[in-house]
């Protein structure tokens, strides 16, 4: 039986990460001025920062404790959500990025509003405020909770939850995204560091091949499953999944803010890059550990209890500390995107919209007084989280309701001129309907094929809503992806050395990536 406690030691290592990490937030205060430097970093990240702090900000508590519960549950498809991502990115670098920094946006929601209406704009700022508090901010504060009450399990989960999110809000209040993007670097590395040596002293204690294959079928060792399979069938690789990685990647505020920030274009298609290469090795590090728990700990009662098992069954006591430490920093990267992501969402879209003659200094305190709002109310759900089957399930069945809609837009709004603002803001609202309809159904559906029939549904309704109204502003045009900019970008990139070409790169990302997943096809 695991033996769950910490050691002197263990808790020394911890408490001075926990002091270094927060004292980084006090510091970069210091140098935070204007609502440009406080959301979004003066505009002045390189790409490994850009980069280290997708990949933290991505790979959270719940991805840690989702993806290797899940392995151990099901198999590796799940990985199918990983890999996906190299291509998303790369879609989102070629299509969405340069529209976004020429903009120079704040938010996603701005881009709405510029290439259609306030209206879409409101809509799509209060459901991802919503799907981030509800999600990702709960999310990281569930699976963070689930770890500490095994070291701690007199006490209740609420509580645990509102220390987690006291600690990740102390930092991101009075720091911003810089502060953000400072820590998630440190913490990217401790999350590679950490995953890597769990899953080499898993595989080491598991022994061989044969043990793994014994308890293990070639389905479960497959990323495709067949049509009838409940948790990944191979139909929803290609009807679903593309359209929660575009919301995932290209429209949330959540993920994009980091790219919003980068110094130029090149910094920032370099920084999704590696964020895209960083995804590849997850497979290895953090869904296989998942598959060598079948031998280790065969009668575990729940998935999600896999990696913490492993860190206090494994580690030695220091090192204990050092991979718990890799945990927090999971939870800290998750939590401190999704409170500054809502922040600049609430100051940004909402009260510098109502209020435009409001000062830096007062918009800076409206995003730190939104952040421990959001905080609060993360905290209060995430023990809400414990209904659901698992935490992976619960966190992408949710995004497939919510998603659709706005990808539908952002979809259509960059790559079809036609698409005015009435057309915009029906489809989102029908969306929306359409939503909570099939939520409250009595249908048995995958949510990977829920995705894709509200995703045609809000198309539909925009293009037919679109056509019957007047044509959008020719200004719009200028937001629209045309053959001629691919063209100009051509021409631009024939002087650039190829391996500074931001399309070779891409290129062998993606190679690298089609190698990996063809042997586990």
């Amino acid at each position: 039986m695991t033996s769950f406690t910490l050691d002197v030691i263990d808790v020394v290592v911890i408490g001075l990460y926990l002091l270094v990490i927060i004292g980084i937030g006090f510091w970069v205060s210091r140098r935070t001025d204007t609502e440009e430097d406080y959301f979004l970093a003066g505009r002045s990240l390189t790409w490994p920062l850009i980069g280290l702090s997708l990949f933290a900000s991505n790979v959270s508590s719940s991805t840690l404790i989702g993806l290797a519960g899940d392995a151990y549950t099901t198999g590796i498809a799940v990985f199918n959500y990983e890999w996906f991502a190299v291509v998303v990115l790369i879609f989102f670098i070629v299509f969405f990025l340069p529209f976004y920094l020429r903009t120079k946006i704040y938010t996603l929601p701005e881009f709405l509003e510029r290439r259609f209406d306030q209206r879409s704009r409101f809509y799509m700022s209060g459901i991802t405020i919503t799907g981030n508090v509800l999600l990702e901010t709960a999310g990281a504060l569930y699976a963070g909770g689930i770890v500490v009450q095994l070291v701690l399990p007199n006490v209740p989960l609420w509580q645990i939850t509102s220390v987690l999110a006291l600690l990740a809000g102390a930092y991101t209040i009075t720091g911003g995204l810089k502060a953000v993007v400072y820590t998630d670097a440190i913490q990217a590395v401790l999350l590679i560091f950490g995953s890597t040596l769990i899953a080499w002293l898993a595989w080491d204690k598991v022994g061989s091949w044969d043990a793994v294959r014994a308890v293990t079928t070639d389905r479960e060792l497959s990323l495709i499953q067949p049509l009838d399979d409940p948790s990944l069938p191979w139909l929803g690789l290609i009807t679903g999944l593309p359209l929660l990685g575009i919301y995932f990647w290209c429209s949330n505020q959540y993920m994009v803010q980091r790219t919003l920030a980068a110094k130029n274009l090149d910094e920032g298609r370099r920084g999704a890059l590696l964020a895209g290469l960083l995804k590849i090795p997850v497979l290895f590090i953090m869904v296989f550990p998942g598959i060598f728990a079948r031998v280790l700990y065969p009668d575990l009662p729940k998935g999600d209890l896999v990696y913490p098992t492993m860190i206090f069954d494994l580690l030695p006591v220091g090192i204990r500390g050092l991979i718990l430490i890799a945990l927090i920093a999971a939870i800290m990267s998750s939590l401190d995107s999704t409170l500054n992501a809502v922040s600049t969402l609430v100051t940004m879209d909402w009260v510098k919209k109502l209020k435009p003659n409001l000062s830096s200094r007062k918009l800076v305190m409206t995003g730190r007084i939104a952040t421990g709002v959001v905080m609060i109310l993360g905290a209060m759900w995430a023990p809400q989280i414990a209904r659901f089957p698992s935490l992976w399930q619960y966190l992408q069945g949710v995004l497939a309701y919510i998603t659709p809609p706005v990808v539908a837009c952002f979809i259509l709004g960059i790559f079809w001129p036609r698409a005015n603002g009435s057309g915009s803001f029906a489809g989102l609202m029908t969306g929306f309907i359409a939503a909570i309809i099939l939520l409250f159904a009595p249908i048995d559906l995958h949510f990977l094929y829920i995705a894709p029939l509200l995703f045609l549904l809000c198309c539909g309704v925009i293009v037919g809503v679109s056509l019957a109204t007047d044509p959008p502003d020719e200004s719009t045009r200028d937001l629209v992806w045309s053959a001629d900019l691919f063209r100009e970008e051509s021409v631009a990139l024939s002087s650039v050395p190829w391996y500074l070409n931001y399309r070779y790169q891409s290129a062998g990302v993606l190679a690298i990536t089609l190698v990996v997943v063809g042997f586990f096809l």
